[in-house]
Parts: C-alpha cells; structure tokens; sequence
C-alpha cells in the first residue's frame, strides 16, 4: 500500500503530488474496509495537510510518516474528548437517590433489544438493579423479547440471592400506547421504587420516517435521560453513518432544546474480521464514544473497544 512513494529520492519537501498516488491507494484501502467514502477522503486530506512541505530523507521515512499520520488520525479520532463512564455516571445518581437513565434509539433491526439486556447484565454484575422500561409500542412482539430478557436475566441472578428483590424488572403498558409518556411513569416508579438504572427500550424506526423521529425527539426532550444511546451494525459503513446523522439532525430538529446522541453501541462486531471501518465512520461523524461493542449471542459479548486494536485491524495489509 505504501510502496507508491518509492520514486521519492533525496531530501526535497513533500508536495501535494508527491503523496497524491499513495494517498489515493490509502483512500481505497479505507474504504475497502468499510470507512465511509467521504470520511475516508477527508481522513487523506487530513494526512496531507499534516505532511505537506515536510522535508524528507530516503524512501523509507516518507512510507513510515505518511503511514504513521494516518494511524495517529485514526487513533485519535477513536478517542473522543469527552469519555463516557456510566458505573462512575450511576454511583453519581445514586448520591442524588434518583434512577440514571439510558434512552436506546436506532432503526429497525440492529439488535436494540438484545443489546439492551446485555448491558442490564453487565450493570447487574456491577451491583446495580434495572427497570426495563418498555417503550417500543409498535412493534407486535416487542415487549415479550424484553419479557423473556428480564426472566432469564432473574434466573442468572436469582432475588434470593438480592434480599428477595428481583434485580432486573420490566415496565410496561402493552401496545399502541405514548411512549413518552410510558417512560415517564417508568422513571417515576423506579425513583419510588429505588431503581439504580432505567433502561428505556423505544421502537426501531428508519432515519427517514419524520412521524416516528418526532416521538423519539419528544421521547427525549420530556424524560431528559442521562445518556441517549445509538445502536448501529458494525457491518454497514456508509448506511450507519446515514442513519447516526439522520438521527441527531431529527432530534435537533423537532426539539427547542435538543439532546442529541451521546455515545453509540456497536453490534455485530465478531461478524466482520478486519472491516471495522464503521467505527471510525461513526465517531468522526458524531465526536461520540463508542460505549460498547457487541461481540456474539449471549450476555457476557459486550466489550468496551479498543482504539489500537481497531486501528491496526483496518491499518492491516
């Protein structure tokens, strides 16, 4: 990949054209691993702008820089300023004896459900107990996958080991009903009811549908949840980073004071090798964390990401 600055001799400084054709098999090989197209121009332009009228030596040192800036981009951008900390975050809520509270978004199908029980059971294991609350409305079947997640995750952690308590319970009121609504009263009873986190499940919906992105933006703007979680696929470059702009511009737009998106999880991790493209596609496009990474079928795959495993994944030949 980084063969093409070969013909670069002597101690001249670095132009535009000289890193053009590397820089141009760098964009390819971003996007082959599933960065966004767009994303992986601007991620080149960045490079270039850092490199542009430095003075090189041999061959060797031009390949390394231009590879190493590119790392350091990546890097970098898979960090985001701002770390999201929820055990910290719920202890902190905790001191204020109320719930904290995590909102789930995302389109139809990415496995909103399952990887909202995943992180009922981690939250579990750390000590803390889970109102689910059930506020996808629409779909037939929904609240009966929250039902059986809250049954399993009960017998993984039996009450009588909980002081009697069930540790993780389920809110609902069934079908076609308001949403927002659904998860005020949630909050309220789990506050009443000394809930150390809430978790609201809400209805799939495709980025495009305006009716149903207004429920959600007023999901959020009258609960005010502590964190707003977006649930992607890992195996859709260009689709999720659709979709994660689709989402925050909706919650900006159908809100007086909007809350956008503030981290996102990952699923489907395990299913695609070294194509780990959409994460960084999705956290250059937001500056949001990626919280967790979804990594296979059962309770224990979630993981927090590492940043130098994904980047030498997509950096990999």
């Amino acid at each position: 990949m980084f063969g093409m600055l070969k013909g670069l001799v002597g101690s001249k400084s670095l132009s535009r054209d000289d890193m053009e054709p590397v820089l141009e098999k760098m964009r390819d090989h971003l996007i082959a691993k599933n960065v966004a197209a767009d994303i992986a121009s601007q991620l080149c332009d960045s490079v270039a702008k850092k490199l542009e009228g430095k003075v090189m030596g041999t061959f060797t040192t031009v390949a390394s820089t231009v590879k190493q800036a590119l790392q350091d981009s990546l890097v970098q951008i898979l960090q985001p300023k701002r770390r999201v900390d929820i055990l910290r975050d719920v202890m902190e809520a905790q001191s204020q004896r109320r719930p904290f509270v995590i909102t789930f978004c995302g389109v139809n199908g990415v496995g909103k459900s399952t990887n909202l029980a995943k992180i009922s059971y981690w939250l579990i294991e750390n000590g803390f107990s889970v109102l689910i609350a059930a506020c996808d409305t629409f779909r037939a079947g929904a609240v009966e996958q929250l039902r059986t997640h809250q049954r399993r995750l009960n017998s993984l952690h039996p009450p009588e080991k909980h002081g009697g308590r069930p540790v993780v319970q389920l809110y609902e009121k069934g079908y076609g009903k308001d949403a927002a609504g659904i998860a005020m009263e949630a909050i309220a009873y789990a506050r009443n009811q000394a809930f150390d986190v809430v978790l609201v499940d809400t209805a799939g919906r495709m980025q495009d549908n305006a009716p149903l992105m207004t429920a959600l933006a007023k999901l959020i703007a009258v609960n005010m949840p502590d964190l707003v979680l977006f649930v992607g696929e890992a195996l859709v470059g260009n689709e999720a980073v659709d979709q994660l702009v689709k989402f925050n511009q909706a919650l900006a737009d159908h809100s007086d004071k909007p809350r956008l998106i503030d981290g996102i999880v990952l699923t489907k991790f395990d299913t695609i090798d070294d194509k780990v493209g959409a994460a960084i596609s999705m956290t250059y496009i937001t500056g949001q964390p990626i919280v967790f990474v979804g990594t296979g079928q059962t309770y224990n795959d979630l993981r927090s990401l590492n940043a130098r495993a994904v980047v030498s994944a997509l950096m990999k030949a």
